[in-house]
């Protein structure tokens, strides 16, 4: 028996289904594959196992045909051995192909598999304005006790922020915002050497200084293109890069093509620079449009799976933010439950990384969906 992946085929056609498929294909994130070479007895067997991942299937002597998600291409691959014992190379070919379709995200010594599992991104806020706990850890002993709980919860990444970015803000200075941070970086390092450490800044001198701190990832609202200064010093770190969308200084007419047209250009101007694509993780500004907590975020959220064809990661950025109050009325300690649904509409739509103030809430989150993503019904599991 023979596979291959004939996904990308579609794209080169041009006629309309053929277009319209390649896009369900990226936002769903499904795969096309077509076997051959096969007996007859193989293919009822192979027809059924595709039945069983609730794969679209169209089948011949010849050839068999189909579109299956990306998880359920990646139980086939697991399970088949069980179904095909004779048939390793195919397992082999499956591997290869659905290697294709995992995403990375490099951050210093850190490489993350984000197809595997989203990833839980701690915010440790040490700014007396943040918009939801500015001003609770104030003290070393608060903020050590609080990555302690956050670590021990599941967080995969500790945020270190020291200058707030809400609308409306107060800039402070780099000189500020450093003895804001560094301490605690230097003291997080110390207690929990394991932990990896992400900052969130815009400005360069900070983040030249956290660049030798043992900083992992750098976050900028500024998406890194604003000073070419920060450019070159990516180029010469390992850091990884998590770089935001933002129209807080103009509207759009057509915002998911805007986007589209900001991330492609952005990533090329990074990779340009010398900066390995692995190493970027894309934000699309949720709360950093022009109007705060306006339209625009609820296009956000719908549209995150807009951007699966970069095949880089989105973060999904909502915890507790304002659109909750103005939408429903809900106090920021009461939003919890609401911040919940809409991780979970985005994660289900693509986003790998979802950056929290509730971690051990979002682990579960993420461990149901997970299991309900994967929940496909092989029945060779009970022969």
């Amino acid at each position: 028996m023979f596979v291959q992946d004939i996904t990308s085929t579609f794209a080169q056609a041009r006629d309309f289904t053929s277009q319209a498929l390649t896009a369900q294909l990226n936002r769903q994130q499904q795969v096309v594959l077509r076997f051959s070479q096969y007996t007859r007895e193989q293919q009822v067997k192979l027809t059924q196992l595709c039945q069983q991942l609730d794969g679209i299937v169209q089948a011949s002597p010849e050839t068999l045909t189909v579109l299956l998600t990306q998880a359920a291409a990646r139980q086939m691959t697991a399970h088949w051995a069980q179904v095909f014992q004779q048939q390793a190379m195919v397992q082999s070919q499956l591997t290869q192909i659905m290697k294709q379709y995992d995403v990375f995200w490099q951050a210093g010594d850190h490489r993350f598999n984000l197809t595997q599992r989203p990833l839980i991104y701690g915010i440790m806020n040490i700014t007396p304005d943040s918009f939801y706990d500015g001003g609770r850890y104030e003290t070393m002993d608060d903020v050590l006790a609080h990555v302690d709980e956050m670590l021990q919860a599941g967080a995969d990444v500790i945020e270190v922020n020291g200058q707030t970015t809400r609308p409306g803000f107060t800039e402070v200075t780099p000189e500020v915002e450093l003895d804001r941070t560094l301490p605690y970086i230097r003291a997080i390092k110390q207690h929990f050497p394991e932990a990896v450490l992400a900052i969130d800044t815009y400005k360069y001198p900070v983040m030249q200084a956290v660049v030798t701190e043992g900083v992992s990832i750098i976050n900028d609202v500024n998406a890194f293109t604003d000073d070419p200064r920060k450019l070159r010093l990516m180029a010469d770190s390992r850091v990884g890069l998590l770089t935001m969308h933002s129209s807080r200084d103009q509207e759009y007419h057509d915002l998911t093509s805007s986007m589209r047209q900001f991330f492609e250009q952005n990533l090329a101007d990074l990779t340009r620079a010398g900066i390995d694509l692995e190493r970027i993780a894309l934000d699309q500004g949720i709360g950093y449009s022009k109007v705060a907590h306006g339209e625009q975020d609820y296009v956000m959220m719908r549209n995150i799976d807009e951007f699966n064809y970069l095949k880089r990661p989105m973060m999904v950025a909502i915890s507790r933010k304002g659109y909750l109050g103005l939408l429903l009325g809900l106090k920021k300690e009461d939003r919890l439950q609401m911040t919940l649904v809409t991780e979970a509409a985005m994660m289900l739509k693509g986003g790998r990384i979802l950056r929290v103030h509730d971690v051990a809430e979002t682990k579960q989150l993420i461990t149901l969906l997970s299991r309900i993503e994967n929940g496909y019904w092989l029945a060779t599991n009970n022969d």
